[in-house]
């Protein structure tokens, strides 16, 4: 039996926004167009329109680099009731505790209902003030399983999403879609990777995580290693990487094409040639994946959720998986390859790990970091100690 003492007592907060009601149209690049109604930033974007079925960790998601040029399609109906937690809270290496990056890196949101009222513990701010303040756009009162089925279908295709104040001239809006970069097309390594070298901790070994877009998660799980994490920008040189003499490195994930990252791919060839102790998470993998002579394409429609549940060859147990990319390894090019399969996704039998057949290097293409989803596959990190320690 508890006493009250037992428990801490907390504080909930609730905040109502002031929501004015605004514009909103979501256009596909094959001539559809719904209606709904706008939040957060009043301006027109245009990015690769994408689903994502997490029920919650709406917070991670949106600021995890991986969606960097991308408008994010969430399945769950109801989305912002427990509001934005306080980016100023972070842990004692001076990581953000429930953001994933320094900003919000989705172009837009598309969402069934927006919650006016939020309320949590932790609230700072309303979902509609969030994107008010980041310059982002919003969109509600859509049909989203019935664009998911669309993607579904027809595979992810370029949109524009546009918020206004006033009525919205669509044939215009149509015509600056035709003319905008694809996704496929662009180069994000300059937005989305740190500029400069960032150290968190101050322990006597080091892991070096190669920042094509990496989540803080990623940093925090290595913290918890015991290890020096060292965050350096995409394009570092092996010898730069060397010169801090770490015991691994970590490709981090990442929006984009891999074939897109030039240097990273070399710079892991020479990694694994070297035998350095190496993961890859996701466009990590892929990085890692192309630098060990495998193929890789683009998928019809991605996987991005937090229940994805993945085999793992070596011992025939399944996990359940956070996941959020677009492309992956052709299954059949790892035969000709340096690498053997080592997880594969459960539900369309798709490259989710790979190991090299002699050298210290792994690849997943799932988050074991999560941030949000399950803590399933952390052991991931132990498989990266055990490389480093032996």
């Amino acid at each position: 039996m508890h006493n009250n003492s037992d428990f801490t007592r907390v504080t909930i907060t609730t905040k109502k926004s002031n929501h004015a009601k605004k514009f909103g149209k979501l256009i596909f690049d094959d001539g559809t167009v719904l209606d709904g109604q706008g939040f957060g930033y009043s301006t027109t974007i245009f990015g690769e329109i994408v689903f994502n079925t997490g029920m919650v960790g709406y917070t991670e998601a949106l600021t995890d680099p991986s969606y960097n040029g991308q408008i994010l399609t969430l399945t769950y109906p109801l989305v912002g009731n427990y509001g934005v937690p306080d980016p100023s809270i972070k842990d004692s290496d001076g990581i953000p505790k429930f953001f994933e990056s320094d900003k919000m890196q989705i172009r837009g949101l598309v969402i069934h209902e927006l919650s006016l009222t939020a309320s949590h513990w932790n609230l700072s701010m309303t979902l509609d003030e969030w994107f008010y303040n980041e310059k982002i756009p919003g969109i509600s009162g859509i049909d989203t399983r019935e664009v998911t089925k669309k993607l579904r279908s027809g595979g992810v295709m370029m949109a524009a999403l546009v918020v206004s104040d006033s009525e919205i001239d669509v044939e215009y809006v149509k015509k600056e879609l035709t003319s905008t970069t694809h996704y496929d097309s662009e180069k994000f390594m300059d937005e989305v990777s740190t500029k400069k070298e960032k150290i968190y901790g101050d322990d006597k070994e080091s892991v070096v995580v190669i920042d094509t877009g990496a989540k803080n998660a990623i940093l925090r799980n290595i913290r918890e290693l015991g290890y020096k994490a060292i965050l350096v920008p995409w394009n570092t040189t092996y010898e730069k990487i060397m010169s801090y003499n770490p015991k691994g490195v970590v490709l981090s994930s990442g929006p984009g094409d891999p074939q897109k990252c030039p240097d990273t791919i070399e710079t892991a060839k020479k990694l694994i040639e070297n035998n350095i102790p190496t993961l890859g998470i996701c466009l990590g993998a892929q990085i890692i994946g192309l630098a060990g002579n495998t193929e890789t394409y683009k998928l019809k429609y991605g996987h991005r959720g937090q229940n994805k549940p993945c085999i793992n060859l070596e011992n025939n147990q399944v996990y359940v998986t956070s996941q959020n990319h677009g492309y992956g390894i052709k299954p059949e090019s790892l035969e000709h390859s340096d690498f053997k399969l080592w997880f594969t996704n459960a539900d369309d039998k798709t490259v989710e790990g790979i190991k090299h057949k002699n050298q210290n290097c792994i690849a997943v293409q799932f988050h074991p970091e999560a941030a949000p989803g399950p803590y399933d596959c952390k052991f991931i990190f132990e498989e990266l100690k055990h490389l480093m320690e032996k």
